[in-house]
């Protein structure tokens, strides 16, 4: 059994939210009061800390576990520590692996491998075979043994009829495709963010045009189909408008944004750190701008962590040859509380929350009496040194060592399991 000792609760419809309160949670996992000042039975494992703060369990949408074929990378044991050590209790990997996940055997090999863990795992399946983007993989197999969405994950799709018939088939069984958008045939050399700054360095630019063509394309098919679809990661001013503007039609359309692109701009990289190297690019501090309006007033639904695992051969490189990616699920929650201060905690719960279990249509946990505990114990006040001796996941690409962070994750709560951040020595 465990017990929350006057913890402050950040979440919808809870009478007792910002008063000092109590959580008990018994063998089976299962809330079994929750007021103010409960006595837990003898041998309760007690948890108080003062500032704590508790919400329903955060989800990660898009996170890659480089699991089966690239596992000195990452393997989904990494990444269910990484995951549970950034406070999230579920997570919707991409299918990027090897084999990619495009069939219902892949998707069985996940929930399988996955199925006695503490954090969630609910995979996306490949919109094409291999995630190629020329054949359309087995969805509706898929559907069946668990996929949540479809999507070539961190590979954009550049045919526009695949990504038509994707929609047109998910409709069937109410399906949501998902696409990075980015046309490749636009910046195909691309190093960063095409601006100022990538001209004064003398790197090839990625313009924000190559973002938003695809983005009118998609929007222009998902009209047509009638159907659901999510953008991942969008990163420029003009795609928020053009999502914006589409929502407002009444377009089935939803849009996710990355952690590192609210937090950062382009100048970042001035002196050629490739740990800001990261897809889609930093983009000029005007974008930020508009991605944080877009946050806030819902046009973007929620924020990913965009966790891109690569090894020291891959990413200790020049510039130029340095692959793209950053690692996240460990800091996601302390970089926004840290370096993108005009969103609010409860904003970031409910980005990071509520809005990625809405995308998905998938159940709300919920924070009552009589309800399976699904929780994450966060502080917002608390600062820490983030260090290597941190970082769970078996790649190490971060710009973050040896800063200070604002907000860390002290536990979570789900699958009756507990995990609780080990005491500093």
């Amino acid at each position: 059994m465990l017990i929350l000792k006057n913890v402050i609760i950040d979440s919808p419809n809870i009478d007792l939210q910002s008063q000092l309160t109590d959580i008990l949670i018994n063998k089976n996992g299962v809330i079994e009061k929750v007021g103010i000042a409960i006595s837990p039975p003898k041998g309760t494992k007690v948890f108080e800390q003062k500032g704590a703060h508790v919400s329903v369990g955060w989800m990660d949408i898009g996170v890659q576990t480089c699991d089966p074929g690239f596992e000195h990378q990452e393997d989904l044991n990494s990444t269910m520590q990484a995951a549970r050590a950034g406070g999230f209790t579920s997570v919707a990997p991409f299918p990027n692996n090897k084999p990619a996940t495009h069939s219902k055997s892949e998707i069985l090999y996940i929930k399988n491998q996955t199925k006695d863990y503490l954090v969630d795992f609910m995979p996306i399946g490949a919109l094409s075979v291999d995630c190629k983007g020329r054949d359309i993989a087995e969805m509706l197999d898929m559907y069946h043994a668990g996929a949540v969405a479809f999507g070539d994950g961190s590979v954009p799709t550049q045919d526009s009829g695949l990504i038509l018939r994707g929609l047109q088939y998910a409709k069937i069984f109410d399906g949501l495709i998902m696409n990075f958008p980015f046309d490749k045939s636009v910046a195909p050399h691309g190093q960063m963010h095409e601006g100022f700054v990538s001209t004064t360095l003398g790197l090839s630019g990625i313009p924000s045009m190559a973002e938003e063509l695809t983005v009118q394309r998609d929007l222009q098919l998902l009209e047509y189909a009638d159907s659901k679809l999510h953008f991942h990661n969008i990163s420029t001013a003009g795609s928020v408008a053009l999502i914006r503007a589409a929502k407002k039609r009444g377009l089935k359309v939803t849009a996710s944004v990355a952690v590192m692109n609210l937090c950062f701009d382009d100048s970042k990289l001035q002196n050629f750190d490739a740990n800001f190297k990261v897809m889609p690019p930093l983009r000029e501090a005007l974008d930020v701008d508009a991605l944080i309006i877009g946050v806030q007033d819902g046009t973007i639904d929620y924020i990913s962590s965009n966790h891109t695992p690569v090894d020291t051969e891959g990413k200790d490189l020049e510039f130029a040859y340095s692959q793209f990616g950053v690692i996240g699920l460990e800091t996601a929650f302390s970089m926004l509380n840290t370096y993108c201060k005009t969103l609010t905690v409860n904003q970031l719960v409910k980005s990071m929350a509520i809005q990625p279990r809405k995308v998905l249509g998938l159940k709300m946990p919920e924070i009552k009496e009589g309800s399976t505990a699904n929780l994450t114990i966060f502080n917002p006040e608390k600062e820490w040194l983030f260090t290597e001796k941190n970082i769970y996941s078996k790649s190490k690409n971060t710009p973050l060592i040896g800063q200070i962070l604002r907000g860390q994750v002290e536990g979570v709560v789900n699958n009756s399991q507990f995990w609780l951040r080990p005491l500093e020595v």
